[in-house]
């Protein structure tokens, strides 16, 4: 049975009016209990008594989000699931296929949000307010080349287009593997986002050979006007040691001048 929106006495109306002024779209107990200058204990019965009366939604133990007002049940999905993401998995940010939709890289839907985390998850796959969430720990020193998008009051960090691509080429399984890292590629080289310069400074940043061996092999197939001037930087900063064009798809193809394995028949097309 669906709770619906209950009645709030006076003082009970003050303290969630200020906390939703004060706060950003989400809050945990801890902030509440900040913001309206209470212990721990009151901020988590007040929240709870809020969320059982439809004014506010348990995203999951101790974190809460409010309900719209034009709401009819507090089971309602939130408008941006990217917020819940902000909030749970922070330093984060909003990457692979999530990304190369929103720049318009990919006209793909995918019905789960890719995280970005330095943080440390046991479940790479969660579902939290019925969003799915596809979850990658990386390196802090990989957090670059981000983006804020405004979601209410919050910023949400995005990776930009050129990190975009970089994060795929660094591991396919953003994207859903290969081929779609190659749309993408063949995509963003005729966006006016594209910047030859800024790829091969983030390609660098990366710290991996596999990103310029993957870039250079692409690049060369989509034989657009700055491909030769970019496979011939990839070329300078090619590693020994084979890497595959795809972790998760074993090549039985060895592409020497860029000490690649790739499956048989493997091709892309321009999407210009």
């Amino acid at each position: 049975m669906k709770t619906k929106l209950g009645g709030l006495k006076e003082t009970g109306r003050k303290l969630l009016g200020k906390l939703l002024q004060e706060s950003t779209e989400s809050f945990t107990v801890a902030e509440a209990a900040h913001i309206l200058s209470i212990s721990r204990y009151h901020a988590a019965s007040l929240l709870a008594a809020w969320a059982k009366h439809g004014w506010l939604h348990r995203v999951r133990r101790g974190l809460y989000i409010p309900i719209s007002l034009q709401s009819i049940s507090p089971e309602a999905t939130p408008e941006e699931p990217w917020l819940i993401a902000h909030k749970l998995f922070s330093p984060c940010y909003i990457g692979g296929w999530t990304a190369a939709h929103h720049w318009g890289l990919t006209e793909q839907i995918f019905n789960s949000i890719y995280v970005m985390t330095t943080k440390k998850v046991h479940q790479r796959e969660q579902n939290l307010n019925g969003v799915n969430f596809k979850i990658k720990t990386i390196l802090p020193k990989k957090i670059f080349g981000t983006q804020s998008v405004w979601s209410g009051k919050a910023k949400i960090a995005i990776s930009d287009p050129t990190k975009t691509v970089i994060d795929g080429l660094n591991d396919p399984a953003v994207f859903g593997g290969i081929r779609m890292v190659g749309d993408v590629l063949s995509a963003y080289i005729h966006t006016k986002e594209f910047n030859q310069e800024k790829l091969l400074k983030y390609a660098k940043t990366m710290e991996n050979s596999a990103v310029f061996k993957r870039l250079g092999f692409l690049i060369e197939q989509l034989e657009f006007y700055a491909s030769a001037s970019i496979a011939s930087a990839c070329k300078s900063n090619l590693k020994s040691g084979y890497s595959q064009l795809d972790p998760n798809v074993k090549g039985n193809r060895l592409e020497t001048q860029w000490n690649l394995w790739v499956p048989t028949l493997f091709t892309i097309k321009d999407r210009e």
